[in-house]
């Protein structure tokens, strides 16, 4: 089977740095909040023109963590979009808010600005937009939006590391941009891993708090705090692979360019509005015939996955918020209909192409 993704195939191209990178790091015996971490995070605040960034142990830690510093907690309602992974759902509930779902747009499928307005109350303290598979969110109209109403916002980055809109990175819009380095991501791990950056230092120093017991250090501890640090393993991976970043992004827009050419008379193919800077985490395609091409390609040995097949407003660990199906029509259709094809930076044309091939044949007989 023709793989999603091949980490192996990248792994044996930097073995020598990584097995090098790791042992000078065995070898120091220091493995928490260390050099590396710190390096990591001056790469992070230097490379988004961002004044602080943490190394956090996940993702999803990283949107958890953010909302709380922020100040979010019960009684508070953040709007979010109901086409993302469970983790952006999570982290506001983890602090006692509300998540207030809102549709998308039907070709980003990124959270719609004009719908984001209508949902605003005096619960609302934020909003929660999503780079959906490396495809910048509107920013600047939803910055619009929480500066007229007040609202903080924090980005969610977990797939879209190098993604820009109008020349400025996602992550740097908001109050806090967050970042997951699961082994899957444009910027991979080994393991867990995750970063928020942010512009407010006091911010900043809460979320370091926060990350390590509630503690700045020296056993004391100023509140109840979790148990989140990047540890220096993952964080010299991840600087073995950040020099290539920027190279890795470019071929997986190089592999989407293709991708377009040879199936966009066939399906709808992934839009970038003008302005965007599309990452590509996932190549994602739209035909109501999802599901027979889905059969065919794995008939043919080609891998595919649906992201995501139950929209999170009808997810059963979700049934309290009193969605229902057909509250989010954008989002169902969606839902019903998309399905990722392999992408990665090291996929050779030819499979591209006998990917691309598959697809056509499913559709056109």
């Amino acid at each position: 089977m023709k793989p999603m993704l091949d980490l192996k195939k990248q792994y044996l191209e930097i073995k020598d740095e990584i097995l090098e990178m790791t042992t000078g790091i065995l070898d120091s015996a220091h493995y928490i909040l260390g050099k590396k971490g710190a390096e990591l995070e001056e790469n992070f605040k230097a490379y988004h023109g961002m004044k602080e960034a943490i190394g956090v142990a996940s993702g999803t830690d990283a949107l958890h963590l953010s909302v709380r510093a922020l100040g979010i907690g019960p009684g508070d309602e953040v709007i979010t979009t109901p086409f993302t992974f469970f983790a952006t759902v999570e982290a506001i509930m983890y602090v006692g808010a509300r998540p207030v779902l809102c549709d998308i747009e039907p070709d980003t499928y990124n959270i719609d600005p004009a719908a984001i307005e209508k949902l605003i109350t005096k619960k609302t303290k934020a909003i929660l937009p999503v780079h959906i598979f490396g495809n910048p969110a509107d920013m600047e109209k939803i910055m619009a939006l929480a500066a007229a109403n007040r609202l903080k916002v924090v980005e969610d980055c977990a797939q879209s590391i190098g993604a820009t809109l109008n020349g400025k990175m996602t992550g740097s819009f908001g109050d806090a941009g967050c970042f997951s380095f699961y082994p899957s991501k444009n910027l991979g791990a080994y393991g867990d891993g995750g970063m928020i950056i942010l512009k407010d230092s006091d911010i900043a120093d809460e979320v370091r708090k926060l990350r390590n017991h509630g503690s700045k250090g020296a056993y004391r501890h100023d509140c109840l705090g979790f148990n989140s640090r990047l540890d220096e393993i993952q964080a010299g991976i991840l600087l073995v692979k950040w020099k290539r970043l920027n190279e890795y992004n470019r071929k997986r827009r190089e592999n989407a360019a293709l991708y377009t050419k040879l199936l966009s008379d066939v399906v709808k193919c992934p839009t970038e509005k003008p302005g965007a800077c599309h990452v590509y985490h996932q190549y994602t395609i739209q035909s109501p015939r999802r599901d027979a091409i889905q059969a065919f390609l794995k008939e043919q040995g080609i891998s595919s996955v649906v992201y995501y097949p139950i929209p999170l407003h009808v997810q059963d660990a979700l049934k309290d918020l009193g969605y229902k199906e057909g509250d989010f029509p954008v989002t169902e259709k969606v839902s019903r209909e998309v399905i990722s094809l392999p992408m990665y930076p090291e996929l050779e044309k030819d499979d591209i192409r006998a990917t691309a091939e598959a697809v056509r044949k499913c559709l056109n007989g």
